[in-house]
């Protein structure tokens, strides 16, 4: 809430509780004398109101100082409260009743009575600021714990974002150095490839969303350049069908699966595949890869096994609530899936 509408709705308050005693002195005989004194109640009011929200409530209820707040509140209140009572009595005295008849409330019992009553109005006027206070504070500590949260979310992303790139870079580079012992200008095509990558890393890579189709042209381009060290048994298919229209997702989501898929899906002897799929509409994008499953060795350790660990991350950072992930060995054991269903 902005200072401009707590400056409007604390004028609009007030103004309503000056206001609200006219229709009653109107129908008793209205004179501007008659209304002044009776506006000691709202003033009061006012004062009480304003001495916990401007002083009292910050100072010492909000610093946990509670027994000055107190103190300070029962005898303002308390003061406030006589003194309101006798105030009124003597308007009632002087407007409402004639010389010769006693004052309105001669009784000890009564004038108490009246007396607890506007002890009790100030007190509520007075648990109002704090309350008021209170609430902003909260609201105050809310917005700076989601912006925390929020900045610590950017950063991990951005950690994530530099745990991927070297761990990307170096299995592509891997791959072109074995490629240039045998195809000098397939190397060189796939050096082209790998500089459109790099764009898409060093740019792409930093915004909180990029276009769907950026993104598939990037998997493609990954893909193309893990397929070198591939041989003839091996089976890649890439299916793509996504809208024209553009559709935002978050970058770098897809790749560590899809490296998992050529680590894990691909046999030097057996027949091996990998298939992968990437459709889209306007409220969904579905990631289904599938590849014939050759677990490694414990004594390979490529990736450290990291890979899996950042995309449930991203995912959980990126899309909180609205994503799928059905992930697993078949019953045989022969071929593993990974499906991811995000809604955007």
């Amino acid at each position: 809430m902005n200072k401009r509408t707590i400056v409007f709705l604390h004028v609009a308050l007030w103004a309503f509780m000056f206001i609200s005693p006219l229709p009653y002195l109107r129908s008793s005989g209205f004179s501007l004398l008659h209304y002044v004194m009776n506006s000691m109640s709202p003033l009061l009011m006012m004062v009480v109101f304003y001495m916990n929200y401007l002083w009292l409530t910050p100072k010492y209820f909000g610093t946990d100082k509670y027994r000055y707040y107190w103190l300070v509140n029962v005898l303002m209140v308390t003061v406030l409260g006589i003194f309101l009572h006798y105030w009124m009595a003597q308007v009632h005295l002087y407007f409402d009743t004639p010389p010769q008849v006693k004052p309105r409330y001669p009784r000890t019992i009564d004038a108490i009575i009246f007396i607890l009553r506007d002890i009790f109005s100030l007190a509520v006027s007075a648990a109002v600021a704090t309350a008021v206070i209170l609430a902003m504070k909260w609201q105050h500590n809310e917005d700076a714990r989601l912006k925390a949260e929020a900045a610590r979310a950017d950063a991990e992303l951005s950690n994530l974002r530099s745990q991927i790139n070297p761990h990307f870079l170096l299995n592509t580079l891997n791959n072109i150095y074995a490629l240039t012992t045998f195809d000098a200008a397939r190397a060189q095509e796939a050096i082209q490839q790998l500089s459109k990558l790099l764009r898409h890393l060093l740019y792409d890579n930093q915004e909180q969303q990029v276009n769907l189709s950026d993104e598939v042209l990037f998997l493609e381009n990954y893909i193309s350049l893990m397929k070198i060290r591939l041989t003839p048994n091996v089976d890649v298919t890439v299916n793509v069908d996504i809208p024209k229209e553009p559709v935002k997702v978050a970058p770098l989501v897809a790749v560590s699966l899809i490296e998992n898929a050529f680590k894990h899906g691909v046999s030097p002897t057996e027949p091996s595949f990998i298939h992968i799929s990437i459709t889209a509409d306007k409220t969904h994008v579905v990631a289904d890869i599938r590849n014939s499953n050759h677990p490694k060795a414990e004594t390979d350790r490529s990736g450290h096994g990291i890979g899996l660990q950042q995309v449930q991350r991203r995912l959980d950072l990126n899309y909180p609530g609205r994503y799928q992930w059905q992930r697993g060995v078949s019953e045989d054991g022969k071929i593993y899936s990974s499906i991811i269903k995000i809604e955007l």
